[in-house]
């Protein structure tokens, strides 16, 4: 058994799949970074804000000045242009990651699954030989160049993808997706305005049809990628799938990235195709780097860290969505093991959140205008999650407290609806909110769902 594991782990495969997928990474991400500042984003989601919810561990990661905040955005654009071309790609690859990630650290509101994804993607992409093959690098030093490299390199992107879709239909694998197609059934008659559809958009099998056939796609599309024979259809599907997706509903790239990616699961000769036509239109020829050299993993000095850190990260990614599992109550009410889990447009959560400030002692009370402290959108994310609630207390408790009110306790007014149903009290409006730590512990205070 370890003697065939290793055979399997030490194979080699052509390289072109993973400099296609390493040149449409960085043009995509390129492309994402463009349209987030040309949209004013930047501006809107980080700089605009007077404060910032910040990930558990990560509260050290501030917005910066308004300058530095653009550099960042102009680091993380050229970078990814770099590693499409392969220019410097190592240190491009790491800076990317570096700075993406950090982007997307400065403010929990703006989470979202597919910048999850790429965070994870351009991790990977740091410890892969993808420059070695028709780059800027391969072309400037021919020591580097190889045809040919260890097939995990290709397989660990392939297996991510398969948690993304796997992970993201058991997901879809409850009750309110299933046996009440929500949240489609409130999503889908907004869009009656659509060629064609627009007229049957109203129809409850259609909701239904959606649901079904949206956690069937996930469950099975990674196994009909791989398989030969059905390849070409499967690919068929993840098109029809991500544009219907794209004309439905505001998800910005998500789409053109996920349509990208599954062409790592096509054949090398499919890649080598796709080079050998991007190189003719600028009249070059890639003979230079069919070499027929081949990059052993004995050889290559990062290889067997790079393999093990790669398992340890996938198998990280397998255990972390089965997380909500420790705590009682419906995840998507409580959402406590919600995120980083692949839960991708799960859930119609709409809620309103009143905070009280008191004093211990007189008992004196006010209310708080939400709006001079949150911007609009920073309101909505807020009042439907409990970890924010908890944090934006903290923050009207130092505020007021820095004000000279005595004695400050914070008191929440919270109701939600979730999925259509009734709106209810979410948050127990008798706990002093400032006693509360943000922290992985159940969160007791949340009300139950009442179905």
């Amino acid at each position: 058994m370890i003697r065939h594991i290793s055979t399997v782990m030490n194979k080699s495969i052509e390289a072109a799949p993973l400099a296609v997928f390493r040149f449409l990474f960085g043009v995509l991400m390129c492309i994402s970074i463009v349209r987030f500042w040309s949209h004013g984003w930047i501006e809107k989601l980080y700089l605009n804000p007077k404060w910032h919810f910040h990930y558990l561990g990560f509260e050290w990661v501030k917005v910066p000045s308004p300058f530095l905040t653009y550099g960042l955005f102009v680091i993380c654009g050229f970078t990814a242009l770099a590693i499409a071309v392969g220019w410097f790609y190592r240190l491009n690859a790491v800076l990317f990651f570096l700075s993406f990630t950090y982007i997307e650290l400065m403010d929990k509101t703006t989470y979202l699954n597919h910048y999850y994804f790429i965070s994870i993607i351009a991790f990977i992409l740091i410890w892969l030989p993808a420059h070695r093959y028709c780059s800027i690098d391969a072309w400037r030093n021919k020591d580097i160049r190889v045809q040919f490299v260890p097939a995990w390199t290709i397989d660990v992107l392939k297996v991510m993808l398969g948690v993304v879709y796997v992970y993201a239909g058991l997901a879809k694998l409850n009750p309110d997706w299933l046996f009440r197609a929500m949240p489609l059934t409130i999503w889908l008659p907004t869009k009656f305005d659509l060629p064609f559809f627009g007229a049957i958009m109203h129809e409850k099998w259609v909701h239904y049809g959606f649901s079904w056939a949206g956690a069937i796609y996930d469950l099975i599309i990674p196994f009909l990628l791989l398989y030969g024979r059905t390849r070409l259809f499967a690919f068929t599907l993840v098109l029809v799938f991500h544009v219907l997706t794209r004309m439905l509903f505001p998800i910005g790239m998500f789409p053109y990235i996920m349509i990208f990616s599954s062409l790592i699961f096509f054949s090398a000769s499919f890649h080598n195709k796709v080079i050998s036509a991007i190189f003719s239109w600028f009249n070059w020829s890639k003979s230079m780097f069919d070499n027929g050299r081949t990059l052993l993993q004995k050889e290559w000095r990062i290889g067997q860290f790079a393999q093990k850190l790669l398992l340890l990260l996938i198998l990280f990614q397998l255990i972390l969505p089965w997380r909500f599992l420790l705590y009682p109550g419906n995840v998507f009410w409580t959402e406590q093991g919600y995120r980083f889990s692949w839960r991708v447009m799960l859930m119609e959560k709409t809620a309103y959140a009143n905070f009280k400030i008191v004093d211990g002692i007189t008992g004196k009370r006010f209310y708080v205008q939400n709006e001079d402290f949150l911007t609009s959108f920073q309101i909505k994310q807020m009042a439907t999650q409990a970890d924010f609630i908890i944090e934006y207390a903290h923050m009207l408790g130092d505020h007021f407290s820095s004000q000279g009110h005595q004695n400050v306790e914070v008191y929440v007014e919270s109701y939600a609806s979730l999925n259509g149903r009734p709106s209810q009290a979410y948050i127990d409006p008798n706990i002093n909110l400032l006693t509360i730590k943000s922290d992985l512990k159940n969160k007791t205070y949340i009300l139950p769902l009442n179905e």
